[in-house]
């Protein structure tokens, strides 16, 4: 069992377009430490689990590849939203594919544990959708999205969404294949998150800062949350947002034009 998020390695079950229910493949989920029921945390791993973590990542990396290599055959620019449970990813989502609709052909995976609320809302606005739950799991792999992409057959030229599973730590160790990770943080959250979840941010090309709406009643400064943010990752590239009212939504569809024109060679 992950020590830090309680994922079991056990994956539940996926709702597909028309919500039948597949088995998603059970996966391991390695980490370099565990923590038994009342027991301290260790400081290191064993060797055991070391090599368990190398195997698991490895062959994550290996399936991530060749969806990386699929994905630019068919010039397909793949997005991984991350983000804390509740930032608002989902909400985000459903603006911009509004925004988009026509424009570009859009595809969207979701992941979470339970549910397929959050891919009815997707599906309502029009998008091909594939949800995927994790059961107990905490995090979305390669190996689900392959089985993603050949449900959804993506058009080339298209731009595809990767919603995954509420979780700032264990996303940020599994490449999907995707072109980048797009870390959502939302103002309740404080300014110290990048702090707190260094991994996560230095892995992300860019961070949303949503819910900006709400800074004058949380008592949010945004200069230091990316002041903060930079700390940890010089090269990230930061949005103030509110997915709700509309602010920074040019900017965020300026930034997705940029990377579907590059996919593209225009």
């Amino acid at each position: 069992m992950c020590a830090t998020c309680g994922c079991s390695g056990t994956a539940g079950a996926e709702h597909g377009a028309g919500d039948e229910h597949a088995h998603v493949a059970p996966h391991v989920h390695p980490h370099g430490h565990e923590h038994a029921p009342g027991a301290p945390w260790r400081a290191a791993a064993s060797p055991r689990l070391l090599r368990l973590e190398q195997e698991v990542l490895g062959k994550n990396d290996r399936i991530a590849a060749e969806n990386r290599a699929w994905l630019a055959t068919k010039r397909v620019t793949a997005l991984n939203l991350v983000s804390s449970p509740g930032a608002g990813k989902t909400t985000l989502l459903e603006r911009t594919l509004r925004a988009l609709a026509g424009e570009v052909p859009i595809s969207v995976v979701e992941g979470d544990q339970e549910t397929p609320l959050d891919a009815e809302r997707i599906r309502a606005t029009g998008c091909p959708v594939v949800q995927i739950n994790t059961g107990r799991g905490c995090h979305l792999d390669a190996a689900m999205i392959a089985d993603a992409l050949r449900r959804l057959a993506p058009p080339a030229g298209s731009l595809l969404f990767v919603e995954n599973v509420g979780n700032l730590v264990c996303p940020a160790l599994f490449d999907l294949g995707e072109r980048a990770k797009v870390v959502i943080a939302s103002t309740p959250e404080g300014e110290e998150k990048p702090l707190k979840y260094p991994h996560m941010f230095r892995a992300s090309a860019l961070m949303l800062l949503n819910k900006v709406d709400l800074v004058p009643h949380v008592g949010f400064d945004v200069a230091r949350c990316l002041a903060n943010a930079r700390q940890v990752n010089p090269r990230l590239e930061a949005i103030p947002i509110s997915a709700t009212r509309g602010d920074g939504l040019d900017a965020w569809l300026a930034w997705l034009r940029t990377r579907l024109g590059a996919a593209s060679g225009r």
